[in-house]
């Protein structure tokens, strides 16, 4: 039995486009590639498939790379155990703080006093070797030593963020969303494999579901999505946070943090940490000082309504 791949050129910013956003489909892993060290332009994407790729996938795969317009893809039959090795090539352990993040095709030491996490690739957005996820790992290391009662992690993908901080507050009540059911299907494996307990799992579009208002407030929200949804749920997450609370928010451009700052500014938080890594940016917020009730009600379908063109 055979497995496919599909490669296309592509450029750094469409590589780091398609590391932060979903899966394509089931059944579908993307990788990419620098080719050329702090080139900007050579970049290759992989697609990794469990069939051979029909004219409607191609299509959409070429889709996410508008610069390899007019490039054939290269598509080659793969040995069925060979794929997800293949898939993982290069995904060295990474480490932040105490933090140490691997696969199993990548065994890692951890140093005295950290924590591994075995996160396979390809599962879902949140392995750790995106910027985005490290630096959050990084900011949550950098934070360990305030005290925290209740965290969510919205948007979990892995779980990796929410099992960081169930390692650094072993006290704290835990609260992992995501508005994919697979995401919490890996959140819940991935807890199993590392011995993580404790952390509640939630499927959830945004921070409306009554299982995450009724815990509310939090004074530690984690949010490792995008710009755009960063924006138009503004309002909704700066509700459920706990007056002063740390928000922590990730998966932003550089170009799109000044947007996502006004739009919790309005909702009387206020920022106290950039941490530029690359094009991307994690910032650390405060909530204001009195717990922010929104002007109007919040309607999921509204949302597109609040965002900003970014």
């Amino acid at each position: 039995m055979t497995s496919w791949k599909l490669s296309l050129p592509c450029t750094r910013a469409e590589a780091e486009a398609i590391d932060a956003a979903e899966d394509i489909a089931d059944g579908v892993v993307l990788m990419t590639t620098e080719l050329e060290e702090d080139d900007r332009e050579h970049w290759r994407l992989d697609a990794y498939l469990e069939d051979e790729p029909d004219a409607a996938m191609i299509a959409a795969i070429q889709a996410l790379v508008p610069s390899a317009t007019g490039s054939a893809p290269q598509i080659e039959a793969l040995p069925e155990e060979d794929w997800v090795t293949l898939s993982q090539q290069g995904l060295e352990p990474i480490a932040e703080g105490r933090f140490v993040v691997h696969t199993s095709a990548h065994p890692a030491d951890v140093p005295a006093g950290g924590r591994a996490f075995l996160i396979e690739a390809g599962q879902a957005f949140g392995t750790g070797h995106h910027a985005t996820t490290s630096g959050c790992l990084a900011m949550l290391d950098r934070m360990a030593e305030q005290s925290f009662t209740r965290a969510i992690d919205i948007g979990t993908g892995t779980g990796l963020l929410a099992f960081a901080a169930r390692h650094l507050w072993p006290q704290a009540e835990i609260v992992a969303t995501d508005i994919d059911p697979r995401a919490i299907i890996v959140t819940e494996e991935n807890a199993t494999l590392n011995g993580v307990d404790g952390v509640d799992l939630i499927v959830a579009d945004g921070t409306l579901d009554d299982g995450i208002t009724a815990r509310a407030p939090y004074d530690l929200v984690i949010a490792n999505i995008l710009a755009g949804p960063l924006v138009s749920m503004a309002p909704e997450i700066a509700a459920i946070a706990a007056p002063g609370a740390t928000i922590v928010l990730a998966g932003l451009l550089d170009t799109q943090r000044a947007d996502v700052v006004a739009a919790f500014e309005r909702c009387g938080c206020a920022l106290a940490e950039t941490d530029r890594r690359g094009d991307w940016t994690i910032l650390r917020l405060h909530a204001g000082a009195v717990r922010y009730v929104p002007t109007q009600p919040i309607d999921p379908k509204g949302r597109d309504g609040w965002a900003l063109d970014l």
